[in-house]
């Protein structure tokens, strides 16, 4: 679909209220692909590729997470979804917390998965950038070979080699100008945690109890910031508990949609 001046892809499944689910980096939306399958028959899921990542435009330079945002709002508008859960892990749980800021009367629930909102700290700031650099230079195989034990534990590798392929398969085919413009624009969020004492929807907080990215401190205040909010720990999982424990995280979601209603 061509919207906001870019051609997005994305799965569109089910029917009735609907999910809108958000990637991170540097991933694809393939990544949502068992939360695709398990709520089509309860609800219409959308699960985008964001700009640059996938099968959308990529775009060089640098993307804001406003950007991201103004996608998101003009792929819902695009395919007549008025209001809708929305849920975003790492990135994409920030890119969440940015629609929200923008847009919050369209947003029924959020799910804030693995992610954090405080802003950078120079440092941080810096170590994106130089990354993102990397990235245009040299493309995504270091990335992959670096990461891959941090988004999956290390003992899922092994244990679940098939989610390891995923991961590693998503990881290196990001378009690696798309991925470095996200990592710019990443770098100069806002902090969003007084956003989050203001969100008036209910929302579910989820992270893998050995996430070194995130870990559960973050999640854990998350939590406390949100008014009405649901905290859930899942074991044996780091940065992608959906991939690393479909079951254990789609009921957590399925038990949060129940409440939204």
């Amino acid at each position: 679909m061509l919207t906001n001046g870019i051609e997005v892809g994305y799965d569109d499944a089910g029917a009735g209220p609907a999910l809108v689910l958000v990637h991170g980096h540097p991933f694809d939306r393939s990544m949502w692909g068992p939360q695709v399958a398990e709520f089509s028959s309860r609800c219409r899921v959308v699960a985008p590729d964001l700009r640059g990542y996938g099968s959308s435009t990529v775009v060089p330079g640098k993307t804001p997470l406003s950007t991201f945002a103004a996608d998101l709002l003009a792929l819902a508008d695009g395919l007549g979804i008025a209001r809708f859960v929305l849920g975003g892990l790492s990135m994409g749980g920030q890119i969440v917390m940015e629609c929200y800021r923008q847009f919050p009367s369209r947003i029924a629930g959020l799910l804030l998965a693995d992610t954090f909102p405080r802003a950078d700290p120079p440092e941080a700031r810096q170590a994106r950038r130089a990354a993102a650099d990397r990235l245009v230079a040299e493309g995504t195989e270091w990335y992959a070979s670096e990461n891959l034990t941090r988004m999956i534990a290390p003992y899922n590798v092994p244990a679940l080699p098939s989610v390891a392929t995923h991961v590693r398969r998503m990881m290196l085919g990001a378009p690696p100008q798309g991925a470095a413009a996200a990592l710019r624009g990443r770098a100069e969020r806002p902090d969003y945690r007084t956003l989050l004492t203001t969100v008036t929807v209910p929302s579910l907080v989820v992270v893998g109890a050995d996430d070194t990215f995130t870990p559960v401190s973050d999640a854990e205040e998350m939590h406390a910031l949100l008014p009405d909010s649901t905290l859930t720990v899942i074991d044996r999982a780091a940065h992608l508990p959906n991939l690393e424990q479909p079951q254990v995280f789609n009921a957590a979601l399925h038990t949060f949609l129940d409440r939204v209603g």
